[in-house]
């Protein structure tokens, strides 16, 4: 069998309550564009039922794949999707957005000549109607990495897309994980000097967070410091 063109990663970790009807909404959206696509659900270390779940949407969808880890950790879950992806294009997607208005939009900057494209969440004509402090924190985490790793863009965290060839060496050089892995991945393409392009996108999640942000925020905050330092102290 033949690659696909368009490998989409999604991370999923206790989705058991949306699995079914994103994947759904999800292939009835895509059945219109005319893609020969794969679908990675790359579960990481679910307590309820969303690994079962996970297989018997796989009996009906031939396109969908499954990986397991046993460790809840957002950005070895994004990574391993992306290494194992076989896709000329991959998509980076969240189960609670599944927004393919983001993909066509961004095959049509791949197949003008970019390398990356990140949907930006705080661009002039994006929408986020996610929580103020959770906007907040975007714009707080962005600053952060602009101050101490030299980040030049406006977002780094959700949905994204590139060419894989290109990418592959950039993941290879990432050192950070959990929630900090898709940012480390945006910043590694600026600095490899890949056709990055920012645009715009509606953030409308269909539940809240599986993990609050206050248990977030000491990873994040010691993944940028661990960034800070193999980038600006060690120039890796």
């Amino acid at each position: 069998m033949s690659d696909p063109r368009v490998s989409i990663v999604i991370p999923i970790y206790n989705e058991e309550g949306i699995l079914q009807s994103s994947i759904a909404g999800l292939f009835e959206e895509l059945e219109g564009i005319g893609w020969d696509f794969e679908i990675i659900l790359s579960e990481n270390g679910s307590r309820d039922g969303t690994v079962a779940l996970a297989h018997r949407l796989m009996e009906r969808h031939p396109e969908l794949r499954l990986i397991h880890s046993e460790e809840p950790d957002y950005g070895k879950a994004l990574r391993r999707g992306i290494l194992e992806a076989r896709g000329e294009v991959v998509i980076c997607d969240e189960i609670d957005l599944c927004d393919v208005d983001f993909y066509r939009r961004a095959m049509v900057e791949i197949d003008q000549g970019a390398d990356f494209v990140v949907g930006s969440k705080v661009l002039d004509r994006s929408l986020d109607k996610r929580p103020a402090y959770r906007r907040l924190a975007t714009l707080v985490i962005n600053f952060l990495l602009r101050v101490f790793v030299g980040f030049k863009g406006t977002d780094t965290h959700g949905l994204k897309a590139f060419r894989r060839a290109q990418v592959l060496e950039v993941v290879g050089k990432c050192v950070v994980n959990k929630d900090l892995f898709a940012s480390e991945l945006v910043i590694r393409a600026t600095r490899k000097r890949l056709a990055v392009v920012e645009i715009p996108v509606q953030v409308i999640e269909k539940r809240k967070p599986s993990i609050a942000l206050s248990r977030r925020i000491p990873n994040v905050l010691k993944g940028i410091a661990k960034l800070a330092w193999v980038i600006r102290v060690k120039n890796r």
